[in-house]
């Protein structure tokens, strides 16, 4: 557009210059060498304007992104929790819970098949999609609860929304943070520790002083922590609550089944309702995407959509209890694909599809209530076809779905098996938006850009990828190799029996005595057969990688950029 209307401008000013050069040769009367001489400098001015702006057009490492160095496109990421890759039915054909609205999204873009999420539980996923960077650099283990914190991203890093805020973006997080922050209480004080008494503590008429908003955020609304698992029951808005907890949740109200026990017995705040949070984070999203319309419809906007679903307790909205055939948690499943299909109707129906890039994942695998019981009850497996559950550092614990869609740029119906992990996000942000990232940001991100728009071939993205668990038992990834730095899951005890016991799953030890674990996912997609004693000379050859990316303090290749934060 822009360049068309820089045609249009020279076309008017050569018909202009014509009328001038015809009364000057042919009428002479009133006419004077200056006014020739202006509209030629005039003309000149235009052209070279023109030819800059085709050099940027050029310059551009695509024709496929060309329109959108002028145009930069919205990003838009919707983020399950707890949603394994064989919840959703266009990853599973077995799956018992239908997703028509995620199953449509992979139909009009590109469906991932080796996508993972940083870590294998929530807090350090989300520090790291982020900033791009591994959580376990920041040396913490286990999530937080209730008022925990301090906020786990650092204060002067680069986050993939400051970043984008830098780049001219609105930018709004609407549902759960779950990265930290910090309450104060009475005497000002900071509280930051998980548990119910640091709760009682808070005193509400402080502001949260390391939030979303502090962390590049323009707009939050959400909870602290899980929305409805955790000791405080209230929404953030902004940096405060404005509707503080006042007595302690009754369950007695609340859905009896197998995955409704994650509820703890924490301070709730009036009228916040358990089984509509996700619901509510719908509407705040929906209400940013119209207010963006309203008001600045040509300003470039980055939503993160952080859903509850499906995060145990399982407690579907109110008009999807029955929805399936597959329980209180195939019901939650069916909500969360409902919000889904809301959001990118509302993306739409606004006039901003052509122009967004929508983003769909989860922070993790399926939890081990939903795992056991509803293969048991449903055959249904929400971790198949892979080995592992949330916490695991086996496939099923971090392999996830992704979907991602751009019309017209994205391929609609495509598939990609490139190793990818959700802290790319970041650096393929940063080349839509045209940001440099410096060598001190974004130290684990990858540049995704050339496979959504098909330009990648055979070559790999990554030739490493990271993984870890919540004890902070790390992982490395080279094609079909991967090597475990440990022995077991690196999560969940495969010993513990009863009912929720891993136990029944465990898999016998080809190599018992084997510090750590190799595996050729390409002949051993199940991670059934450990060669560690096999293959020395690999597991060589990724011990060290691994070291190296730990001493190095990341895994993308520094550029010397500058390490300007501003």
């Amino acid at each position: 557009p822009a360049c068309a209307s820089f045609l249009r401008d020279v076309s008017k000013r050569e018909e202009q210059l014509v009328l001038v050069l015809h009364g000057f040769h042919f009428t002479a009367v009133g006419c004077h060498f200056k006014i020739f001489c202006s509209y030629m400098t005039s003309l000149r001015q235009t052209l070279a304007e023109l030819f800059a702006l085709m050099v940027c057009f050029y310059a551009w490492p695509s024709a496929g992104v060309a329109d959108h160095h002028l145009t930069k496109p919205n990003v838009v990421f919707i983020l399950a929790d707890d949603l394994g890759y064989g919840d959703v039915s266009c990853y599973n054909t077995e799956s018992k819970v239908p997703t028509p609205n995620i199953d449509r999204l992979a139909k009009e873009g590109m469906l991932f098949t080796d996508a993972h999420s940083p870590s294998t539980v929530c807090t350090p996923t989300r520090y790291s999609f982020l900033t791009g960077r591994m959580a376990f650099r920041n040396g913490m283990r286990g999530v937080f609860t209730g008022a925990g914190g301090p906020c786990l991203i650092e204060k002067d890093r680069l986050t993939i929304a400051g970043m984008l805020k830098q780049q001219g973006y609105t930018t709004a997080l609407y549902g759960k943070w779950h990265v930290g922050l910090t309450f104060y209480d009475q005497d000002g004080k900071p509280i930051s520790k998980n548990g119910l008494e640091p709760v009682k503590r808070i005193d509400y008429s402080k502001p949260i002083s390391d939030g979303p908003l502090h962390r590049g955020f323009d707009h939050f609304f959400g909870t602290a922590c899980c929305p409805t698992t955790d000791w405080l029951y209230a929404y953030i808005d902004g940096d405060r609550i404005p509707t503080p907890p006042t007595h302690i949740v009754d369950r007695g109200p609340l859905p009896k089944h197998p995955y409704s026990r994650d509820n703890r017995p924490g301070m709730i705040a009036p009228g916040f309702d358990l089984e509509e949070v996700d619901m509510v984070f719908l509407q705040k999203s929906v209400e940013f995407l119209e207010r963006q319309k309203k008001n600045s419809p040509d300003k470039p906007f980055f939503l993160f959509h952080s859903a509850q679903a499906v995060h145990l307790p399982s407690f579907p909205g109110r008009a999807f209890k029955g929805a399936t055939e597959a329980g209180p948690h195939g019901d939650f499943i069916f909500e969360l694909d409902f919000i889904v299909g809301a959001l990118v109707k509302k993306i739409d129906e606004l006039g901003f599809g052509e122009n967004t890039l929508i983003i769909f994942s989860s922070d993790n695998g399926p939890e081990v209530p939903t795992f056991i019981d509803m293969r048991k009850r449903f055959n249904h497996d929400g971790a198949r076809p892979w080995r592992g559950v949330k916490r695991d550092q086996w496939e099923g614990g971090h392999r996830v779905p992704f979907i991602a869609r751009w019309p017209k740029k994205i391929k609609a119906g495509s598939n990609s098996d490139q190793t990818i992990c959700l802290t790319d996000i970041m650096a393929t942000c940063a080349t839509l938006s045209g940001a440099n990232l410096p060598d001190n940001a974004a130290e684990d991100s990858f540049d995704l850009l050339p496979v959504l728009l098909g330009q990648a071939g055979d070559k790999p993205i990554r030739e490493y990828t990271l993984h870890q668990t919540i004890s902070l038992d790390l992982a490395i990834r080279n094609g079909d190799w991967k090597y475990l730095e440990h022995k077991g899951s690196g999560g969940n005890n495969y010993n513990r029996e009863g009912e929720w016991g891993m136990k029944p799953f465990a898999l016998p030890e080809n190599a018992p005595d084997a510090p750590g674990q190799l595996y050729n996912l390409a002949t051993d997609p199940g991670e059934t057969k450990n060669l560690y004693h096999d293959h020395p000379e690999i597991v060589k050859k990724l011990k060290e990688k691994l070291q190296e990316f730990k001493k190095s303090g990341r895994s993308r290749p520094a550029t010397n950029q500058s390490t300007n934060m501003n």
